[in-house]
């Protein structure tokens, strides 16, 4: 039987994050800008501001570990809407047909408080196609953590078992069938559209 609602992951499933072009106008080539973002563990401080922390302090953070290699994230809050700006191949067209079909629909991010209203500036659709989006960075709670996933749950009223999440992380995705939900690890549009089918949504 077709699931009630569909919960969607943001980046890697809508948005494409490309971190490195944010530091651009810092690093003559990409190579550079991604070697700087290894030597700094970027994708570790990021999960810090997707679990709430303020980029001030993120900043803090960073100089404490990394010195003065770290004053490039200076600019990083001001040139993230440059990091957002491709849609994910075929998920959008996706989206709108679940759409269509009245499906509910909603969104569970792991986001930085700071860098949302980016998002909606460079997607505004984000307002208008889910009845609720948890930015992880607002509530203070990462994916794959259990209680994520029953905040969306309870914040909206749905039945866990009549849920189906949608993400490109395993350990999302693993999250999100402990507490209950039918979940799809994504991959790409294609692959997506034939599991919705299977499942009845098309």
């Amino acid at each position: 039987m077709t699931k009630q609602s569909v919960i969607f992951d943001l980046g890697a499933v809508l948005i494409d994050w490309d971190p490195a072009l944010a530091f651009a106008d810092v690093f003559t080539t990409r190579e550079a800008a991604e070697d700087w973002l290894r030597e700094i563990d970027f994708l570790t401080w990021n999960r810090h501001q997707d679990g709430g922390r303020s980029f001030s302090e993120g900043l803090a953070a960073a100089r404490a570990e990394h010195g003065d290699k770290a004053r490039h994230l200076e600019g990083y809050l001001h040139a993230f809407p440059v990091t957002i700006e491709k849609p994910v191949p075929g998920s959008w067209e996706i989206l709108e047909d679940l759409r269509a079909r009245d499906v509910p629909l909603y969104a569970l991010t792991n986001w930085a408080a700071e860098t949302w209203p980016h998002a909606l500036t460079v997607w505004p659709r984000l307002t208008e196609v889910f009845r609720d989006v948890v930015v992880s960075g607002e509530v203070g709670m990462l994916k794959p953590s259990p209680e994520i996933y029953r905040h969306l749950l309870e914040r909206n009223s749905l039945d866990p078992a009549q849920c189906l999440f949608i993400d490109d992380s395993p350990a999302n995705v693993e999250g999100a069938r402990f507490v209950g939900l039918d979940a799809i690890r994504f991959t790409n549009a294609e692959n997506l559209r034939r599991d919705l089918l299977n499942r009845e949504f098309f």
